[in-house]
């Protein structure tokens, strides 16, 4: 019994179609990096506004939030998601002074 061989386009042809397979499973990985480093990222400004007692870090931050926030979300249920965050604290400095080096 004897086996033939695929000839050389058939074996390019499966090399391509391996390539594509692991294509497709890189731009997999390389997403879930990506969004791995998007959570890191939003659980630690969570913290920081959640437990962090510096007004400057915390306060600073959420006011720096509420500004750049709706600049950045274009769907509306993606703002509903940042609701308690979006709307002004009574306790936190006014957006006009961020960046200004002092805190009202």
């Amino acid at each position: 019994m004897t086996v033939a061989r695929k000839s050389i386009g058939e074996r390019l042809a499966q090399l391509e179609a391996q390539r594509k397979t692991l294509q497709i499973r890189l731009g997999k990985q390389e997403r879930a990096i990506d969004t791995r480093r998007k959570v890191l990222i939003g659980a630690l400004v969570l913290h920081r506004l959640e437990n962090d007692r510096d007004v400057q870090i915390g306060g600073g931050l959420a006011a720096w939030l509420r500004s750049e926030l709706p600049k950045f979300l274009t769907r509306d249920g993606d703002r509903d998601l940042f609701d308690d965050l979006l709307k002004p604290q009574a306790n936190e400095p006014s957006i006009s002074y961020i960046g200004s080096g002092s805190a009202v």
